[in-house]
C-alpha cells in the first residue's frame, strides 16, 4: 500500500528558521510543547512519536500495511510568510534532512520537498535541487503564500515541475499560523481543520481550473488533499459559473473536464463523499492518503476498496517506475 499524504517533523532543522524556530521545549508551566512563529501548539511533544521518530513511523506503517510512504512537510510549518531568504535557508535545510530520513529506508520511504513560495524564483531552484540532487519525488505546497493560483507569476514553477517531470502536492496549512487568520469564527471547534482546509482546497482548484493553468501547462500533474475539499460536491455550480457568468461568456470553462485532469486523495472519511469525488473524477485520478501521523490519521488496519488500483494510480503520479 502507498500513502501519499503523511507529514513529518524533522529534528534537524529546529532553530533553522531563526527567531520563527520550530521549537521544541518546555513551557512556563513545565509542559511540552511545540513552536513555529506565534504559533503554539501547548502540550505537544513529538518526540518518539511516528511524527519524528522513523523506527515509531515504521512500526505503525507496518501494522497499517503500509509499504511505501511519501513523508511531506508539516504545514505548521511551511513558513510561507516570513522573510524570503530566511525561508529559502529552511526549505534547503528541510529538505536535506528529509532526503537523510528517506535514505535511511529507501524502500520504504520518499519524500516531497518544501519549498519557499514567497519566493518564485528560490522556489524553482530548490525544486530544481531537491528532486534532482536530493532525489525528492516533488513538492508539497501550501495554499496561501501571497499569490492565487491562477497567477501567471506562477507559471515559471509549473514549467519548472513539468520539465523536471515532477508532481505538486497542495495542501492547506491552518488560517492565522502561516498567513493572516481570515475569521476568528474559524478557529472555534478546531473548524480550521476542516472548515478552514475545506474552502481553501476548493478555492485552489476553482482558481487552477478557471485561471487556465492546466490549459497552459497541460502535462502538469498537480494533486489536491483531502479530496480537493468541496470541489466534487459544489461541481454542478462550478461548471455552470464557468459557462454563465459575464467573465466566463466569451470562452467557457469545461470545469468538469479540467478537475479529471487533477489528482486527488481519499483522505475524505465518508464513503459517500469519496463515492461522489470518483464519479466526478474517475478512480483513475485518486491516491492513498492517511494523513499520518497526524490528529486524523488511522490507528488500526483498515479494509480499503480498491487499493491495488490507488497504488497503480500513485506509481504513475510519482513517476516511481521511470
Amino acid at each position: 500500500m502507498i500513502d501519499v499524504h503523511a507529514h513529518t517533523v524533522l529534528p534537524g532543522v529546529m532553530g533553522c528558521a531563526g527567531r520563527h524556530g520550530p521549537e521544541l521545549g518546555i513551557g512556563p508551566e513545565g509542559r511540552p510543547r511545540f513552536r513555529a512563529g506565534n504559533y503554539v501548539l501547548d502540550g505537544v511533544d513529538y518526540t518518539g512519536t511516528p511524527f519524528m521518530d522513523p523506527d515509531a513511523r515504521l512500526r505503525l506503517n507496518d501494522h497499517l500495511g503500509i509499504e511505501l510512504q511519501v513523508l511531506s512537510p508539516n504545514p505548521i510549518t511551511y513558513f510561507h510568510h516570513i522573510e524570503s531568504d530566511v525561508a529559502a535557508e529552511y526549505c534547503e535545510w528541510h529538505n536535506k534532512e528529509l532526503a537523510k530520513v528517506v535514505g535511511g529506508h529507501p524502500d520504504r520511504f520518499r519524500g516531497f520537498a518544501q519549498l519557499p513560495m514567497q519566493d518564485i524564483d528560490a522556489s524553482i531552484a530548490e525544486l530544481h535541487r531537491a528532486t534532482t540532487d536530493l532525489g525528492l519525488l516533488g513538492a508539497y505546497i501550501g495554499t496561501d503564500f501571497g499569490i492565487d493560483f491562477d497567477d501567471e507569476r506562477l507559471d515559471p514553477l509549473w514549467a519548472a515541475a513539468v520539465e523536471l517531470d515532477v508532481p505538486i502536492f497542495i495542501h492547506p496549512a491552518p488560517w492565522g499560523i502561516d498567513g493572516p487568520l481570515r475569521d476568528e469564527r474559524i478557529r472555534k471547534y478546531d473548524l480550521d481543520l476542516s472548515l478552514g482546509f475545506l474552502f481553501e482546497e476548493t478555492l485552489a482548484v476553482a482558481c487552477l481550473i478557471y485561471g487556465g493553468v492546466l490549459d497552459r501547462h497541460q502535462d502538469l500533474d498537480i494533486c489536491v488533499s483531502h479530496g480537493g475539499g468541496a470541489s466534487a460536491y459544489m461541481l454542478g455550480r462550478l461548471e455552470h459559473q464557468g459557462r454563465t457568468r459575464p467573465w466566463a461568456r466569451e470562452h467557457p470553462v469545461d470545469f468538469a473536464g479540467a478537475m479529471r485532469r487533477l489528482w486527488f486523495d481519499n483522505h475524505v472519511h465518508d464513503d459517500d463523499s469519496l463515492a461522489l469525488l470518483e464519479r466526478k473524477v474517475g478512480r483513475d485520478r485518486l491516491v492513498l492518503g492517511t494523513n499520518l501521523a497526524g490528529w486524523d490519521a488511522p490507528t488500526e488496519p483498515e479494509q480499503i476498496p480498491f487499493v491495488d488500483e490507488y497504488d497503480s494510480n500513485a506509481r504513475r503520479l510519482l513517476r516511481l517506475d521511470r
